[in-house]
């Protein structure tokens, strides 16, 4: 509340005089719901003007904002994790899900929901969105709703090859992505994994080329993060065999994007799958303005920090118990 006296300095009232009309186009700003060109015209000042004289009251002290989250939704929200996360690992956004994946017996079914919410509502129709494989991007993909986002292309960014006893992935996310967004669709039809003079050869293929340039330029990407243990998705898919991650352990391997391994910084690891490897680098995905992790479960959570700590990811998609994990690392 301000007042202005009856006596005092012409300096003195002027400055009262200021901060009540300061107080005035603030009043009819945040309480009576204007806009700043109203505010401007019902005071008789420019519109320029109007804005300073609301920055000023909030400068001054003159106005206060609370944000209250409902009793009945707090357990939900957890505007104070995502906030925390996204000021530690410099992320866009950070969105933090209740639901723990391992309570759930690892399904991804929470965290791709709101994923797609995500995506749905930062995607634009001239956009490329590649995706890496894995349960996390299928649930995202099963959760994307129709006729609410559009997108230009659908790339998938990693190679894969599915088997009898294990299934990528890929062509239900390819179509479920490429319907719900109607969006045009590009595969990259090579496995994840080759020896080097066939990955050197595929990668002349003009088809397969130009889906990896295309996956390389894409402006939003999805993906998860694979743990480099027996319990990750490439050792239980049969891609990589123990001794290779034995490896991959000894020098330093956290996690792995699409088949590329990288250490607790996010930086690549030499290893011996670097030239035997059919996706986009990890330099690309760092490089992508729309890069989107999607991620839980206690098994990823060294491999959630390393990608955050090297800015692999723009944006966060987690459950509580890995947001509170990660926001407990130095």
């Amino acid at each position: 509340m301000v007042t202005s006296g009856a006596s005092g300095s012409p300096d003195q009232a002027s400055s009262a005089e200021d901060l009540r009309v300061c107080l005035r186009a603030a009043t009819l700003y945040y309480l009576d719901g204007l806009t700043q060109a109203d505010v401007a015209t019902r005071l008789g000042v420019s519109r320029p003007t109007a804005g300073r004289l609301i920055a000023r009251a909030r400068a001054e002290g003159l106005v206060s904002i609370d944000v209250h989250i409902p009793k009945h939704l707090r357990d939900d929200f957890h505007s104070e994790e995502e906030r925390a996360l996204e000021e530690k690992f410099v992320l866009a956004e950070a969105i933090v899900v209740t639901d723990n994946v391992d309570s759930l017996d690892g399904s991804f079914t929470s965290v791709g929901r709101a994923a797609a919410g995500l995506l749905t509502r930062r995607i634009r129709s001239s956009d490329a969105l590649g995706f890496t494989w894995g349960p996390e991007t299928v649930a995202v993909a099963q959760a994307l709703p129709a006729n609410t986002a559009t997108a230009k292309e659908i790339v998938q960014l990693d190679g894969s090859m599915s088997a009898i006893n294990y299934q990528t992935g890929v062509e239900y996310i390819l179509g479920r992505c490429g319907a719900q967004l109607k969006a045009a669709t590009v595969r990259l039809p090579a496995p994840l994994y080759a020896d080097a003079n066939t990955v050197t050869a595929m990668k002349s293929d003009s088809v397969i080329s130009a889906a990896l340039k295309k996956g390389r330029e894409a402006n939003m990407m999805i993906f998860g993060v694979g743990a480099v243990s027996t319990a990750g998705t490439l050792f239980e898919g049969s891609f990589i065999d123990a001794g290779t991650l034995g490896t991959l352990t000894r020098l330093g391997a956290v996690g792995e994007i699409g088949g590329q391994f990288y250490d607790q910084d996010g930086h690549a690891v030499d290893g011996p799958l670097n030239d035997r490897t059919m996706s986009v680098g990890l330099d690309e995905v760092r490089a992508c303005p729309g890069a989107i992790l999607i991620t839980g479960g206690q098994a990823k959570h060294e491999a959630v920090l390393g990608a955050v700590r090297g800015g692999l990811a723009k944006m966060l998609v987690c459950d509580l118990e890995c947001a509170q994990w990660l926001l407990n690392q130095r």
